[in-house]
C-alpha cells in the first residue's frame, strides 16, 4: 500500500495546490504555537549545506520544516519573502503541542530550522534574523574557496544563469557587481541577482561574513565547521552539531553522500594556482581568527 506522500505526489497539480493552501491556512492560523527556529544553517554555498541540512533530518530530535516537503530546506524568509511577515514565516515550523507529544516519546526536546547558504552572505540578514530569532543557533560550513568558486560557477551554469567561461566569469566579477551591495544597503527590498549569482571569488572570503555574523550574535551561539571535514568524516562532524544543539548523540544511519552535488569536472592548473593566490591573504587571516590550519589550495 502507498504511503500518504506518495499518494500526494501522484496527484494532480490542482489537488496538489488545493492541499497545500490548506496546510498552510492551518499553519498559519495556529501561528501563536509556533515558535522562531532553533538552528539554522547559514552556509556558505556550495559547501555541504544541504548535505547537513539531510543528515540532521535524519535525527530523531530534528523536525525540520512544516510541513516537511522533499528537498526543501529553506523558506528564504529573510531574503525572499520577508514581506509576507513574521507569522508566515513561523507559520514553517512545528507547533509546540506537537513538540510536546514528541518530546514525551524522546525524553528531550525536538528542535525545528532551516538552511540557506543566502543567510550569512547578505549583511543585512543577520541584524534581521536577530530581531525574529535571537536565540537561534547558527551552523556555518567553510570550503577551499577556490574549490567553491569552481562548484559555485557549475551551478550557474547548470541553472541556465551564467553564458560565460570560468575565466572570462572570474574577470568580469567586480563589473557584474559594482554598486551593488551599496543598492542593497540603501534599499532593504532590493534582491541582487548579480550579488547573489556572480560572486564566485567574493563569497569565498569568509572572515568578513563571520564579523558581520557576530556583530549581531554571540560566538556561542554560532558553530563553524570544515566542508573537507564534514565529508571525510560524516559522523563526527554529525556529533559536534548536535553536542552544539544540545541534541544526545546518534548514529548517523543510512548512506552519507553529497546532497545536491554536481559533475565539475577538472579545473585548469594554472586557473587554479592564479585564482589560490587571490585568496592567500584572506585564507591567513581566517586561520588567525580560528586557530587553526585549515590546509586549503
Amino acid at each position: 500500500m502507498a504511503a500518504p506522500a506518495e499518494y500526494k505526489d501522484r496527484a494532480p497539480r490542482w489537488v496538489k495546490d488545493l492541499a497545500n493552501l490548506s496546510t498552510r491556512a492551518y499553519a498559519l492560523g495556529t501561528v501563536p504555537l509556533r515558535p522562531a527556529p532553533d538552528y539554522l544553517i547559514i552556509g556558505a554555498k556550495r559547501g555541504g549545506t544541504t548535505s547537513l541540512h539531510n543528515y540532521l533530518l535524519r535525527h530523531p530530535g530534528v523536525l525540520g520544516l512544516f510541513p516537511q516537503v522533499r528537498g526543501k530546506k529553506s523558506t528564504d524568509y529573510f531574503f525572499a519573502s520577508n514581506s509576507r511577515g513574521e507569522a508566515w514565516y513561523r507559520s514553517h515550523f512545528h507547533a509546540t503541542p506537537y513538540r510536546r507529544l514528541v518530546e514525551r516519546r524522546l525524553g528531550y526536546r525536538p528542535l525545528g530550522g532551516e538552511a540557506s547558504p543566502y543567510y550569512v552572505w547578505d549583511p543585512r540578514l543577520a541584524p534581521r534574523i536577530k530581531e525574529t530569532a535571537p536565540d537561534v543557533k547558527a551552523i556555518l560550513l567553510l570550503r577551499d574557496p577556490v574549490e567553491r568558486a569552481w562548484s559555485h560557477y557549475w551551478e550557474r551554469r547548470a541553472n541556465d544563469v551564467e553564458p560565460l567561461s570560468f575565466v572570462d566569469a572570474l574577470a568580469a566579477e567586480d563589473d557584474r557587481t559594482a554598486g551593488e551591495l551599496d543598492r542593497m544597503i540603501a534599499d532593504p527590498g532590493y534582491h541582487s541577482d548579480a550579488y547573489d549569482f556572480y560572486t564566485y571569488r567574493q563569497r569565498g572570503i569568509y572572515l568578513p561574513q563571520i564579523e558581520n555574523w557576530l556583530r549581531h550574535f554571540p560566538a556561542e551561539q554560532l558553530l563553524i565547521l570544515v566542508s573537507e571535514e564534514m565529508y571525510a568524516d560524516p559522523q563526527s562532524t554529525f556529533d559536534e552539531v548536535c553536542a552544539f544543539l544540545g541534541l544526545p548523540g546518534a548514529a548517523l544511519a543510512g548512506e552519507t553522500r553529497k546532497y545536491n552535488s554536481l559533475r565539475e569536472g577538472a579545473m585548469d592548473d594554472t586557473v587554479r594556482a592564479r585564482l589560490a593566490a587571490r585568496f592567500t591573504d584572506a585564507n591567513a587571516d581566517l586561520e588567525k581568527f580560528l586557530g587553526r590550519s585549515l590546509g586549503w589550495t
